[in-house]
């Protein structure tokens, strides 16, 4: 065969005819990673690109009128960037501090001012509070003594440990969707829901065991972190399980959605709501990346406080799922019934269907889960 013959074969082969339906079918793949494409850039760059101060809660610590003058003058030339409070002793910030009411405290002094801060609360506040407060002691001609009151761990320095654990914990739960939304479709929903809950007893253990044993991120209450990582990754799987009858292979970018783009953006383990707009302050007070990272550093190092409140947050999701599940197990029985009785009706049209068109059908039905799985393992 002659080199011209050839080319002319390669190029029909790259450019001939296309098969009915083959672009229209990569043309919707493709959707899918576009669509993650403008969530996480408008997700990410709008809640990190540009951190400021938005009343951002800081103390003046004095009696005087000079602590009176500073704080006025602070306020107004931040505007609505700080929240400025004065404090009439050390030990008030202090228990300010750990009560994680300020995210910083200036002891005034005019020789030896110091700046108190609360590290594990957030690594970025205490850096941009202590930004502030070096600009007031530069202008005094004072150096600035910075005194961490709540430090964290010594093999999480940065306190963003926490947050990767929150990743790690994310991943392995809607990732555990896919595969119980996609293997899983043949199954009872009361079978899925008991692997949902082995599941996520599996998640929850081996980011038990990357926050203690592995990588000492916590250096006590783990028992307690293991058990706010269970909240966690249970109402992720039950929501993405319950979500998966409704959407099918759009249960990837929808829990992508909710619990990455919307949620590692607002969970404060990055950046707390004090330094992020308004959208994303708004949903740190009670989505469930912020309920998991607040709660695990208020059990490690803030003494429980606020716990509660962050507990019932994941809780709440819980119950969102539990309610989603019930959505479905309805909406699943229904389908159930409607498909009975369309088999049972002597209907002329499907007594001459092929059996070869039902096997297709079921292939088809096949290939579907395949590619959902492949998508979200990819992603």
């Amino acid at each position: 065969m002659s080199v011209s013959g050839t080319s002319s074969q390669t190029g029909a082969r790259l450019w001939g005819p296309t098969p009915p339906g083959a672009l229209r079918h990569v043309l919707t793949h493709l959707l899918t990673p576009l669509l993650m494409c403008i969530g996480m850039g408008l997700a990410y760059l709008g809640a990190f690109a540009t951190p400021e101060p938005h009343h951002m809660p800081v103390a003046v610590v004095g009696s005087g009128p000079e602590a009176k003058v500073l704080a006025q003058t602070l306020h107004d030339k931040a505007g609505d960037g700080l929240d400025v409070r004065t404090l009439s002793s050390r030990d008030a910030a202090v228990d300010q501090l750990k009560s994680r009411a300020v995210s910083g405290a200036y002891v005034m002094d005019a020789k030896h001012p110091e700046l108190l801060v609360a590290t594990a609360g957030s690594d970025t506040s205490a850096s941009a509070v202590q930004k502030v407060f070096t600009a007031v002691s530069d202008h005094q001609g004072t150096p600035l003594k910075v005194t961490d009151t709540v430090p964290s761990s010594s093999d999480d320095p940065t306190g963003q440990g926490i947050f990767f654990l929150l990743v790690a914990l994310s991943i392995g739960s809607y990732a555990s969707v896919a595969a119980l939304g996609a293997a899983g479709a043949g199954l009872s929903l009361r079978l899925r829901g008991l692997l949902v809950a082995g599941t996520s007893l599996a998640v929850s253990l081996i980011g038990a065991a990357f926050a203690g044993p592995v990588f000492h991120l916590v250096h006590q209450n783990l028992w307690g972190v293991w058990a706010l990582s269970w909240l966690y990754s249970a109402g992720i799987l039950l929501i993405g399980t319950g979500l998966h009858t409704f959407l099918k292979r759009w249960t990837t970018l929808g829990v992508m959605v909710l619990f990455v783009m919307l949620n590692f953006t607002s969970s404060g383990g990055i950046f707390r709501p004090e330094l992020q707009n308004g959208f994303f302050g708004s949903l740190h007070a009670f989505w469930n990346g912020a309920g998991f990272v607040e709660g695990v550093r208020g059990l490690v190092y803030f003494g429980g406080h606020d716990l509660a409140r962050n507990v019932w947050t994941l809780v709440a999701w819980l119950g969102a799922g539990l309610v989603i599940l019930g959505a479905a197990a309805i909406a699943e029985r229904k389908r159930r019934v409607a498909a009975r009785l369309e088999k049972a009706a002597p209907v002329r049209e499907q007594e001459s269907t092929p059996v070869r068109e039902q096997q297709a059908a079921q292939a088809a039905q096949a290939a579907e889960a395949e590619e959902e799985m492949e998508e979200a393992v990819a992603v």
